[in-house]
């Protein structure tokens, strides 16, 4: 799937340089947040070295606060006087509250009608004008481009923008910052602003590096527009993988993610609830199920093997901004009273 061609395909998007102005940027607001070895994953899953990259641990609890954060200190100061509006599930959308109330802005957002609860509270919390609108992000994305054209604000696009991806690509440095020989990288998708950024950063370094891309069953627009050779789009059901519910992809991270991504792995809505929960109990980690989408990719058996045994792995935890009622919910469903004797699976 991946050309290599960095230079041709990427230069007028996002390239290196891009991404390590964006390091310095957001330094002074963003965490470098930890990279773990899951000894689990490691010996019983991928018969390599499996390290989980913790950015549900990035202040606002996912790596949206990143790319949000390089865009905003970009905005010009008559850009800033004039506000900004966003559309997001919910990260995105913190990750612009927090940086508008650090930095002075009036921020809208516009959520759907049904953005996990948690995540509407969050960003209300850090002073954003939250307004819901439409039941899926697209409905979200139109209403904010009204918003826009009528109020004179601007834009900050949870994915499809520049800055956004360079801000992204910041995880890939501080990666390489650790272990320099990373073999393969397993990332979620949504937009394609987190995989674009990430993967630009690792195939600058080496571009043998295999990258992978997780998407649910349910919603996987890009997975869909890269099959296609085209962008489209693809919506079926509710996916638990909230902040990767994006039916279509954008039109700067499409032509990334068509020639630095290597491939595709599609998860079920089972396999990311058992991720999600097999991540709390093996590993303590309270993840999203965007930021199990890897981990769900690794256990599911669909990776092949030559990319994980021996091997250097990186999966990403995106986030963790996920409502204690939904894992009341995943757990009830998993483990039944039944079922309670068979134990977590993976």
């Amino acid at each position: 799937m991946a050309t290599n061609n960095l230079v041709l395909k990427t230069a007028d998007i996002c390239d290196i340089r891009d991404i390590e102005e964006a390091r310095a940027t957001i330094k002074p607001y963003i965490r470098e947040t930890p990279l773990i070895q899951s000894m689990f994953l490691s010996r019983n899953v991928a018969k390599g070295n499996v390290y989980l990259k913790l950015e549900n641990m990035q202040l606002t609890g996912s790596f949206k606060f990143r790319g949000a954060n390089n865009k905003i200190n970009h905005l010009t100061e008559e850009q800033r006087q004039r506000g900004i509006v966003t559309a997001s599930a919910g990260n995105h959308a913190q990750g612009v509250a927090l940086t508008a109330k650090l930095l002075g802005i009036d921020a809208t957002v516009v959520m759907p009608e049904e953005a996990p609860i948690a995540k509407q509270e969050a960003t209300a919390g850090y002073g954003a004008n939250v307004v819901l609108h439409g039941a899926t992000f697209n409905d979200a994305r139109l209403y904010m481009e009204q918003l826009a054209e009528e109020k004179g604000m601007t834009i900050v696009h949870p994915y499809d923008d520049r800055e956004v991806m360079a801000g992204q690509g910041t995880i890939g440095l501080e990666i390489l910052d650790e272990i320099w020989n990373v073999d393969t990288a397993i990332i979620p998708v949504g937009g394609g602003g987190l995989i674009s950024g990430v993967a630009t950063a690792l195939k600058s370094f080496n571009p043998s590096i295999h990258i992978i891309g997780v998407q649910s069953e349910n919603v996987h627009g890009m997975a869909a527009s890269i099959d296609a050779g085209k962008i489209t789009s693809h919506h079926d059901d509710f996916t638990l993988a909230d902040g990767t519910d994006v039916a279509i992809p954008g039109d700067l991270t499409y032509p990334v993610v068509q020639n630095l991504v290597d491939e595709f792995i599609l998860v079920t809505e089972d396999e990311i609830a058992m991720a999600m929960t097999d991540l709390m109990q093996r590993t303590k980690i309270v993840t999203e199920g965007a930021g199990a989408l890897p981990t769900a990719a690794l256990l599911s058996g669909k990776i092949d093997p030559k990319w994980l045994e021996d091997k250097n792995i990186v999966a990403m935890v995106s986030g963790g901004n996920v409502d204690l009622t939904r894992v009341s919910g995943i757990i009830e469903h998993l483990f039944k009273p039944a079922d309670t004797s068979k134990g977590v699976v993976g």
